[in-house]
C-alpha cells in the first residue's frame, strides 16, 4: 500500500467516543498542527454531539472515515479492539489502540503483522509511560530488586467486560516488564470475582530470573481510590503516585553495621500537576506519524503485557476451578 504523506496537516479522528473516547477528541481538537476530521460512535447520537463538542464531523461506522484520515485512536470495547483495528491498519492508517490491544495474542501478532505489512504506526494507549513521574523514575532506576504495586479504584460499570487485570492491573504489568530487563520464571495469583461476572481483585507475585521480585494488588471494588508504585533498590527506594504524579526517592546513606546503626536516610519529593499524560500520549503518537519512527509503546510492547495478565487470569480461574470441584 501506498505511504501516506506526512509533510502536511495530518487528519486524525476518533473511533468510540465514549467516556475515554470523548478526551482523545478533546486532546485533538486542542492540537493547532492537526486536523479532527471526525469522530466514530456506533451510537450516532453520542457522535453527533461530541462532533458538534469539537466542531468536526460524526459518524456511526468506522469504514466511513478510513478514506479521510492519516491516523485514528480506537477507544471501543475490547472485544472489537482486533476486527476494527485489523481493518484500519490494513487500509494503511496508523492507529492508537487503547490498553489493552486485543484479548487473544494471537490476534495481538495479527495487528502487529498488519501494521508492519502496511507501514503504518501502531501505538498502545499505556498512559502511564506517559506520567511524567514514571518518565523521572526511569531516569533513577539502578538495579531494582523488589517492586510493590497496588491500584485500588471504586466500582463503576465501565472495564467490566473485562477481568480487573486486564482493566487495571495490564497498567502496572506494562511498567514493571519495561523496566526489569529479564524473563518471568513465575507467577503466582490469586483472586476472584465480588460483584461483576469477571475477577474484581486480584494480587499477583512475579520472580524474574534476575531476582527481582514484583508484587501487584489490584481492585475495582475498593473504598478507596490509589494508584502507587513502590521499587526498592540497593541505594534507594522510589515510590510514585501515579494519580497525584508525585515521585518521592529515599536514599539510604551509609552501612547498615548493627541494628542500632542504621544508615541515615536523605527523602525527596517531587510532584508534577500540570502535567496531561494523555495529551503526552497523543502528541507522542502524532509525532511519531509525522517522524516515522517508531511509538514510545509498541504493539510488541502491548502483546507482552497483554501475555503476562492472560497467564494471570489463566492461573487464577484454574485455581478457583480447582477449589469448586
Amino acid at each position: 500500500m501506498k505511504e501516506r504523506k506526512t509533510d502536511q496537516r495530518l487528519k486524525l479522528g476518533v473511533v468510540g467516543v465514549g467516556y475515554l473516547g470523548e478526551f482523545h477528541a478533546q486532546k485533538y481538537a486542542s492540537m493547532e498542527d492537526i486536523d479532527l476530521v471526525g469522530l466514530v460512535d456506533i451510537n450516532l447520537e453520542r457522535a453527533q454531539e461530541m462532533a458538534r463538542k469539537y466542531n468536526t464531523k460524526a459518524y456511526d461506522s468506522h469504514t466511513e472515515i478510513l478514506s479521510l484520515v492519516d491516523g485514528l485512536s480506537l477507544a471501543v470495547p475490547t472485544v472489537s479492539h482486533f476486527e476494527i483495528g485489523h481493518d484500519i491498519l490494513d487500509h494503511g492508517i496508523h492507529l492508537l489502540i487503547e490498553k489493552p490491544i486485543t484479548l487473544k495474542l494471537s490476534d495481538a501478532d495479527q495487528l502487529i503483522e498488519v501494521a508492519k505489512e502496511n507501514n503504518a504506526i501502531l501505538q498502545i494507549g499505556h498512559i502511564e509511560r506517559f506520567n511524567p513521574a514514571v518518565v523521572k523514575m526511569e531516569s533513577l532506576l539502578s538495579k531494582p530488586f523488589f517492586i510493590d504495586s497496588h491500584r485500588l479504584a471504586f466500582f463503576t460499570n465501565r472495564g467490566t467486560d473485562v477481568d480487573v487485570i486486564l482493566d487495571l492491573m495490564i497498567h502496572d504489568l506494562d511498567i514493571i516488564l519495561h523496566i526489569v530487563n529479564s524473563e518471568i520464571t513465575e507467577i503466582h495469583a490469586v483472586g476472584m470475582p465480588v460483584v461483576s461476572d469477571k475477577i474484581d481483585i486480584a494480587n499477583v507475585r512475579i520472580i524474574f530470573s534476575n531476582g527481582t521480585v514484583a508484587n501487584l494488588t489490584v481492585s475495582r471494588v475498593s473504598s478507596e481510590s490509589l494508584r502507587m508504585i513502590r521499587i526498592f533498590q540497593p541505594d534507594n527506594c522510589i515510590s510514585i503516585d501515579y494519580g497525584k504524579r508525585k515521585i518521592s526517592v529515599t536514599q539510604f546513606k551509609g552501612n547498615k553495621k548493627s541494628f542500632t546503626d542504621l544508615p541515615s536516610l536523605a527523602h525527596k519529593e517531587d510532584a508534577f500537576p500540570d502535567s496531561d499524560p494523555l495529551a503526552d500520549q497523543i502528541r507522542s503518537f502524532v509525532e511519531s506519524i509525522k517522524t516515522r519512527t517508531e511509538p514510545k509503546v509498541t504493539g510488541v510492547d502491548g502483546k507482552k503485557a497483554l501475555a503476562v495478565a492472560l497467564s494471570i487470569i489463566d492461573q487464577i480461574k484454574r485455581k478457583r476451578s480447582n477449589v469448586s470441584s
